[in-house]
């Protein structure tokens, strides 16, 4: 490895002419064109590579550093970070797949309006790589764009596997987003707030007599909408009081699909008496329709459910259509139209009902679908039963019989145990 003046000849001939430079030397015919400096060496694969300089002293810190670099065996070709982000993070997408259609659909809309449609997209990975405070620049200007702070996460998150994988490819030597200047949004949460029984009656009785039961059945047994939407006849075991939760009805490109619950995690509920009751009159009310929908994506193959809840003229319930029964009927319940009030708060309703009664937060995860119980954990600790009234409960009744502390320790006037 050398550093190299392109301005002038190493070994001029005798009696060639000097330039005015001091000192004077005989000059090349790229004298005074272009950056004088060049670094010159060989990479790993025996390769020779060139940087051009302005400056001796620029070009001797680079030569150090790349020397370095080939000794230590983490050599990182300073010319491979040229690729823009949006082109190498296209490449990145292109080589992904999925078994859940959605997931990819949501990657494709939050990076092709938060990343690729943005001027973050127009630089270097190496540009980004030396100079991470852009990418905080471009986090704000998420925070700017009205974006929660969750969903900014998770956009970081996918930029930051995309960096990862430049990593892996040596294109950079490092990912911008995992240094500490590079801060995304703390996700403030908020205690959910489960519904009361009134709450429920009077939602439920709002909506058509057709769908009043998917109240009773949300808050009863923990289903998610789309679960809600998938429920069919025989997933009802009523001899052994339990649910079997084995579908959903999902919107793939517009088109409705059956498809296995969320993380493709089937279970079965507990079903409450009151509930199954219901059930039951509904069936006879309102009875199943047999409905086939591709399986997963709207190419999958045939899948044939018979729903407990359909529209009139038997079709699979679409979110897009049925939200709005759903908000009309919070309404005329009195209960203020906002996010938290969507049909997911039957879920917290369950969880609440469940953990009021000691049901262990184990079991609760499970009947929810959760995979992990922390998650579970952390979302409802504040509805479990207080911990120190139980603790000193479990105390009281351990230590029932004893006699007074202080006496029977025969404790001095005026001190304490």
């Amino acid at each position: 490895m050398s550093v190299y003046d392109q301005w002038h000849k190493s070994r001029p001939k005798p009696g060639e002419s000097k330039c005015k430079c001091r000192p004077a030397k005989v000059p090349t015919a790229a004298h005074g064109k272009g950056m004088r400096w060049q670094v010159r060496w060989r990479d790993e694969a025996g390769k020779e590579q060139k940087l051009n300089f302005e400056n001796k002293p620029a070009a001797e810190s680079k030569d150090a550093q790349i020397k370095a670099s080939l000794d230590r065996g983490d050599y990182i070709d300073p010319k491979a970070g040229k690729v823009t982000l949006k082109v190498y993070g296209q490449r990145w997408r292109d080589t992904l797949t999925s078994p859940d259609p959605s997931t990819l659909m949501q990657i494709d809309s939050r990076l092709g309006k938060w990343v690729f449609g943005r001027k973050i997209s127009e630089h270097t990975l190496s540009a980004l790589a030396k100079t991470p405070r852009l990418l905080q620049a471009w986090i704000r200007e998420m925070q700017d764009g009205g974006l929660e702070a969750s969903t900014i996460r998770g956009i970081v998150m996918w930029v930051s596997t995309i960096f990862n994988a430049a990593v892996d490819d040596g294109l950079i030597a490092r990912n911008p987003l995992l240094v500490k200047s590079v801060k995304p949004p703390k996700v403030v949460s908020k205690d959910v707030v489960p519904w009361t029984l009134g709450t429920v009656l009077a939602v439920a009785d709002g909506l058509p007599s057709r769908y009043a039961e998917m109240t009773y059945l949300g808050a009863g047994c923990g289903h998610r909408q789309g679960e809600l939407f998938a429920i069919a006849v025989d997933d009802i075991d009523f001899l052994q009081r339990v649910v079997h939760v084995r579908r959903q009805v999902r919107i793939i490109n517009g088109e409705l699909v059956f498809s296995l619950p969320k993380r493709d995690k089937t279970r079965t509920v507990p079903l409450p008496d009151a509930i199954g009751m219901r059930l039951s009159a509904h069936i006879q009310q309102h009875k199943p329709v047999r409905v086939t929908l591709p399986w997963r994506t709207p190419a999958g193959d045939p899948h044939t459910a018979e729903l407990l809840f359909t529209t009139e003229d038997g079709r699979a319930l679409n979110r897009n259509d049925f939200n709005r029964l759903w908000r009309s009927s919070r309404v005329v319940a009195g209960v203020p139209a906002t996010r938290e009030n969507g049909m997911h708060v039957l879920r917290h309703t369950a969880a609440s009902a469940w953990l009021a009664e000691g049901v262990d937060i184990r079991t609760v995860a499970e009947y929810l679908g959760h995979d992990d119980p922390g998650f579970t954990l952390r979302v409802y600790s504040h509805l479990m039963p207080n911990a120190a009234e139980r603790a000193r409960k479990a105390m009281n009744a351990f230590f029932e019989g004893v006699a007074d502390v202080s006496c029977a320790l025969d404790v001095p006037s005026g001190h304490s145990v």
